[in-house]
């Protein structure tokens, strides 16, 4: 049995920005060591895209999340937080066959990324397909944001995907992609190159990290990887470089290099990236320039850091003004 949520006056509003993917529940850890240790665990909320999601809406925008989630305590659970967040969940399926998966992610002190474990097999959000895009939803959004890990989520959400791209292309629509590579998830390195490279090539603004970057495209340098999508009709590439901050080209030739903020005392490293795009979109949508964009996402990508959680760090409008 399927159940699609009833909609609010507040949920039929026209959106700034519609995305797609899975959300897990996530356990933290309390302690430090080996999660076989560890007693207590705090429960939260994870998934790259829901992340995203949670911070454009935390600064303001109207952001339409589609999924699907088990009929189990972890969907309600969702489904609690999307709510909270104010994101647009009307086009969330509620599946009574699949499972919402969850998470277990250990604690760590010294900066270091920690280890974490998924138990997302056969989720209710790895059977979202050509089926879950309603147009007319999609079509009420201005942007776009689409991710590599729904895309590696099953064959089935790969083609949600890319038809999700060429129908919001086809719509006159921005797209943005961050690749979130996750080998894991994908039949081999070759088809996770291909396809998601398939995926960028359809976008207007690619987000890799300098890693990413490399792993894709076979450049070595950010102008090299830069080249490589601008030339396949991608307007502007932000390259995530670490502590050096982030790097950007776009296709009339401008580029620079834009500083990190520093960071003392770093916690949970997860959800860097997911805070970097939320400053760099929330900016480029607001019709910043891609320096301004940037300067932001570096911003709140530090902040993300500073925060347990994957999207617990992500700043209010009123406290990125701070």
């Amino acid at each position: 049995m399927m159940t699609t949520l009833t909609a609010t006056t507040a949920q039929q509003a026209p959106l700034d920005v519609v995305t797609l993917g899975e959300a897990m529940a996530m356990f933290v850890a309390a302690q430090t060591g080996d999660l076989a240790e560890v007693e207590t665990f705090t429960k939260r909320i994870a998934g790259a895209e829901l992340n995203v999601a949670i911070g454009l809406a935390r600064l303001g925008m109207n952001v339409g999340w589609v999924s699907r989630v088990g009929n189990d305590s972890f969907g309600r659970f969702t489904l609690q937080q999307l709510k909270k967040e104010g994101i647009n969940y009307r086009q969330v399926t509620v599946d009574g066959h699949y499972p919402t998966g969850f998470q277990v992610k250990s604690k760590t002190t010294d900066g270091t990324d920690p280890s974490v474990e998924y138990f997302r097999k056969g989720s209710a959000a790895s059977r979202l397909s050509v089926a879950d895009f309603n147009r007319e939803y999609f079509g009420s959004a201005r942007h776009l944001h689409l991710s590599g890990v729904a895309a590696a989520l099953s064959g089935e959400s790969l083609a949600l995907c890319h038809h999700a791209a060429r129908e919001m292309r086809a719509m006159g629509k921005t797209i943005s992609f961050d690749p979130n590579l996750r080998p894991v998830l994908w039949p081999s390195r070759e088809v996770m190159i291909e396809q998601l490279n398939q995926l960028a090539f359809a976008a207007d603004w690619v987000l890799p990290g300098l890693k990413e970057g490399q792993i894709l495209t076979g450049q070595s340098t950010p102008e090299g990887i830069a080249d490589f999508y601008l030339e396949r009709g991608v307007q502007a590439v932000i390259i995530k470089t670490g502590p050096d901050g982030a790097w950007f080209k776009t296709a009339a030739g401008d580029k620079a290099a834009v500083a990190a903020v520093k960071v003392d005392n770093v916690v949970d490293t997860v959800g860097a990236g997911d805070g970097f795009a939320v400053g760099t979109l929330s900016a480029l949508l607001e019709g910043k320039t891609l320096v301004q964009a940037v300067q932001r996402g570096n911003k709140i990508g530090s902040l993300a850091i500073q925060a347990i959680g994957d999207s617990e760090g992500l700043p209010t409008r009123a406290a990125l003004a701070e």
